[in-house]
């Protein structure tokens, strides 16, 4: 017991202040820490942000709106049925063909089996009735745009005119409220306009997404009532044809139709006219026909 007091006397007598080693040793600590922390990010990962006001971006979005009229592309088309929320995730081959649309509400999509070259499916929506006729199938379905009906397979969701709100926009009427604000997803930093629905209530209608590097329209969200998320649309590799730019690259996606659409352009003409009747879709004969709508019975024609 004695020796242990001794030396613990020893100790006190011999030690220094504790707050001047803290001053010797504090130092190392610090820079040891910056230099573990320290992360460089490569000189082609860190572009410019460019800047841009409400005004100046909400006159670009409109003259993109009113710069495209038609649209006949040839396309490959890759969609996924299914998502996490629902368990289930199938993943569809790649099937080429065409599109069609022209302002206000007019298009057709054709989709090929690879290969043969053998039709798939034909679409065809005139703003307020759509037709597909669904070819291994024998079944033509017909119903109003405004029907809405999950189906037992998210693909059978697919509707021509939820592309068509993807290829055109809708110009920003003056007057309507619109909120202007920064968004930064490091390194990805975008401007983003909010369109609320009407002028008495606080309800998104849509979401523009502008990417700061160049300025481009890489994102659109459209909003039904009580918030509901209706589409979820990208854009990506934007180029020139006939004096406008366009996106060669689309990614369409319905949360609540429960399936995706990726659209890649191969082939573009816009503004081109397009002969009315090559938007007519008419059943044939022998074909099963089903009308959304009307107690979704089959009949024969």
């Amino acid at each position: 017991m004695a020796r242990f007091v001794f030396l613990r006397r020893r100790l006190l007598r011999g030690r220094r202040p504790i707050w001047t080693l803290w001053l010797a040793v504090l130092p190392l600590l610090l820079s040891g820490c910056a230099v573990s922390e320290k992360h460089t990010v490569p000189p082609a990962q860190v572009r410019p942000a460019l800047e841009a006001t409400a005004d100046q971006l909400i006159a670009q979005y409109n003259q993109q709106a009113r710069a495209v009229r038609s649209i006949n592309a040839g396309v490959e088309v890759v969609p996924v049925a299914g998502s996490s929320y629902s368990g289930v995730i199938e993943e569809y081959h790649d099937v080429r063909g065409f599109i069609l649309a022209q302002k206000p509400a007019h298009i057709r999509m054709i989709g090929q089996a690879p290969v043969v070259a053998k039709n798939v499916f034909d679409m065809v929506s005139d703003g307020e009735t759509f037709r597909i006729f669904i070819s291994p199938k024998n079944k033509f379905i017909t119903g109003p745009v405004s029907f809405e009906r999950p189906a037992k397979k998210p693909i059978e969701n697919l509707r021509p005119q939820h592309l068509l709100d993807a290829l055109f926009w809708p110009e920003l009427e003056p007057g309507k409220t619109v909120l202007f604000e920064e968004f930064n997803a490091e390194p990805a930093r975008y401007y983003v306009l909010t369109l609320l629905r009407g002028s008495a209530t606080l309800e998104i209608a849509r979401k523009i997404w502008f990417d700061r590097t160049d300025l481009s329209i890489t994102r659109v969200q459209l909003y039904g009532p009580g918030g509901r998320l209706v589409s979820e649309i990208r854009y990506a590799d934007w180029q020139p044809a006939a004096d406008v730019r366009y996106p060669r690259h689309i990614w369409l996606e319905r949360p609540h139709d429960d399936y995706r659409l990726e659209v890649r352009i191969t082939r573009l003409q816009l503004n081109e006219e397009i002969a009315a009747e090559r938007f007519r879709l008419e059943p044939p004969p022998g074909v099963e026909l089903v009308r959304m709508g009307e107690g979704d019975a089959a009949e024969k024609p």
